[in-house]
């Protein structure tokens, strides 16, 4: 049997069951794991929570496998079902399930440990690899086309919108120019194209190439507009006194999920009215003052805790009428994420280029709010 507690560290764990669990009680509560990985999560909710049951959804499916294993050795399989999709086919998932509201909600929006480890998909840069970078293999696009077929001026976008990275544009040319004679197909080599670009006295702390890795692994997974799409979609099934719970790594991970819990913590009404119309009072309550961090002990015990950021809302009214109609159109944007940091800084999104789309077709996602997936790209089985 694999040993699961080698390879599988859950980021504050303790602290995401005692958020989760109020919302659990009732029988026949519903939770959804939108990032089930190896399970160290959904287990944990299971085993507090014993009246509930955990949707599991995950777009690896050897991580699925591995999880519904691990979760069938606790003995808890009864209340558990795991789902291959990716996490923006959050209603979709539901409406398969004939679940219309669930309890509770949780994200992890780090890569797993066996992600991180495998050697074979090229997401770290401390070991040589292919460029592959692709959480569901069953969709097409790689880092590895990116790097090839992209233009430098979107190979530089996605650098610097993705990766905040500030040489950006000096690291795309640099690819173009040698690509052609000297493919880009393994981790090393862009780790040394990257070093050889980025100057010595502007260099981040740590590998000088991992804002670029983590803007590739963006950009072929599509996370951030997932990220902003997901979202939208659980607050709109989440039941009353229902709970959303996340933890990111990232800047952009965490500013997305602060400004989309920000907008149900805020009256939404203008300064200065006598009377606060029903439809402008908040609907979100925080379970947390800011975001929670790991502390020095866990960092200790597992370092890739070091950068987490968690935070938690709870649905504390119905949700008003304009926000679900909001909700439900930021739902099915295939630019969300591009979208919103566009309006933020007050120009027009860029529409997305369809010819390296993810899976082929020209779609960049298979996110469908009516319930039904329109291509390959987490497809469900």
């Amino acid at each position: 049997m694999t040993d699961f507690s080698a390879i599988h560290k859950p980021v504050l764990l303790d602290e995401c069951v005692s958020l989760m669990s109020p919302a659990l009680e009732g029988q026949g509560a519903v939770a959804v794991d939108c990032t089930l990985g190896l399970a160290g999560h959904t287990i944990a909710f299971l085993k507090a929570c014993p009246n509930a049951k955990v949707i599991g959804i995950d777009r690896d499916e050897e991580a699925l496998a591995m999880a519904t294993e691990r979760v069938a050795g606790e003995g808890l399989s009864d209340r558990f079902t795991p789902v291959h999709a990716a996490f923006d086919e959050f209603s979709a998932v539901l409406d398969d399930l004939g679940v219309r509201r669930v309890n509770a909600a949780f994200m992890d929006l780090g890569l797993s440990s066996l992600q991180i480890d495998e050697t074979d998909r090229g997401f770290s840069y401390a070991h040589d690899a292919p460029l592959d970078m692709r959480m569901d293999v069953s969709q097409t696009l790689t880092a590895r086309q990116i790097l090839a077929e992209y233009p430098a001026e979107r190979l530089a976008g996605i650098f610097r919108t993705y990766g905040e990275e500030r040489f950006a544009r000096q690291i795309a040319r640099e690819i173009v120019k040698r690509r052609g004679r000297d493919p880009l197909t393994t981790s090393d080599q862009l780790t040394r194209l990257v070093d050889e670009v980025v100057p010595q006295a502007h260099r981040p702390a740590g590998n000088p190439a991992k804002r670029v890795f983590q803007a590739l692994r963006i950009e072929v997974n599509g996370e951030l507009d997932k990220l902003a799409g997901t979202l939208p979609q659980i607050a709109c099934r989440l039941a009353p006194h229902g709970r959303l719970v996340v933890e990111s790594y990232h800047s952009l991970e965490d500013r997305t999920v602060k400004t989309f819990m920000a907008e149900g913590l805020r009256i939404d009404a203008p300064a200065g009215l006598p009377v606060i119309p029903e439809d402008a009072k908040p609907f979100f309550e925080p379970l947390t003052r800011g975001a929670v961090k790991a502390d020095e002990a866990e960092v200790a015990r597992n370092p890739r805790s070091a950068s987490v950021r968690l935070r938690g809302v709870e649905l504390i009214r119905p949700l008003p009428q304009r926000w679900r109609s909001r909700y439900l159109a930021q739902a099915s944007d295939d630019d969300a994420y591009e979208r919103s940091v566009a309006q933020a800084k007050g120009r027009p999104a860029r529409r997305a280029a369809v010819a390296h789309d993810r899976d082929g077709a020209t779609r960049r996602t298979g996110r469908n709010t009516a319930g039904r997936t329109d291509d390959n790209h987490g497809r469900r089985r």
